[in-house]
């Protein structure tokens, strides 16, 4: 569904993992004069010519302001689609791709070691936290965020990390009612996903580790860059594919979806 540089996991229903998080979960030390921006803290070497090294937090919009290049137009270079998934340690093509699709087994061979390492140790960290059992908020504290159900309903789909089509969790509502803010942040995204069968989705970044998602609205409010506070709306409840009235909700930690239950409050 997503394709690119920097290759999530292919969902059907929920968003591609990542970060724009990532969006989108969004703060970096600048470049050099060259453009080289070597990850020293987390052992990564500069980035070749025409690519950038991607850093925790960053966002395809940050990185398209700093490189003065239009964000639609970095989007197409790296094949991203929203929510612009992003992964540290990744390289994000900053010069136009010379040859195409001739190019991309070249991008391909350029990141599959870091890459491959990262999916690695990601797929350990979800698959644990799927064996442990669910205690609502237990992980609320952790994240530094004063989380809140973004709409009053009853769960009817779980997060399951395995199944790539329950990245998030489903709760029943009345069409049209507000969709609400989890906490605190600013919106990174805010339209029409193209994602068959997801609807308009709201993304609304957090902090630099923290991003929530909105997905099957029937309207959204919130504006790209506006600054919401938890529990201001956001948008409508619309409908999911078969028509029944809901919200499709995630939390992703450093581009990676996490139980939302694990950060939502046991009380509503």
């Amino acid at each position: 569904m997503i394709r690119g540089v920097n290759r999530g996991r292919r969902l059907n229903g929920g968003i591609a993992a990542g970060t724009p998080v990532l969006l989108l979960a969004m703060v970096l030390a600048g470049c050099g004069a060259r453009g080289l921006a070597p990850v020293v803290d987390r052992g990564y070497g500069p980035a070749p010519p025409g690519y950038y090294r991607v850093r925790p937090g960053d966002t395809l919009s940050e990185i398209a302001e700093r490189k003065r290049i239009r964000m639609s137009r970095l989007a197409a270079w790296n094949e991203l689609g929203p929510p612009y998934p992003l992964y540290a340690g990744d390289l994000l093509r900053v010069a136009p791709p010379p040859g195409g699709a001739r190019n991309r087994p070249e991008r391909r061979a350029a990141v599959s070691g870091t890459t491959a390492k990262k999916r690695r140790q990601g797929a350990g960290s979800t698959k644990a936290v799927a064996r442990s059992a669910v205690k609502p908020g237990s992980a609320a504290s952790a994240s530094g965020l004063d989380w809140a159900w973004p709409v009053s309903g009853r769960v009817v789909q779980r997060y399951h990390a395995s199944d790539r089509t329950r990245q998030g969790i489903r709760i029943a509502a009345t069409t049209g009612a507000p969709v609400l803010a989890a906490a605190d942040g600013t919106v990174a995204y805010s339209g029409s996903s193209g994602l068959a069968g997801y609807g308009n989705l709201i993304i609304v970044k957090h902090s630099p580790r923290y991003l929530s998602a909105y997905g099957f609205n029937r309207r959204v409010i919130a504006r790209e860059g506006e600054r919401v506070r938890r529990g201001q709306q956001l948008a409508e409840v619309g409908q999911s594919a078969d028509g029944q009235p809901m919200l499709h909700f995630e939390i992703r930690r450093d581009g990676a979806t996490v139980d939302p239950l694990l950060f939502l409050p046991a009380t509503r």
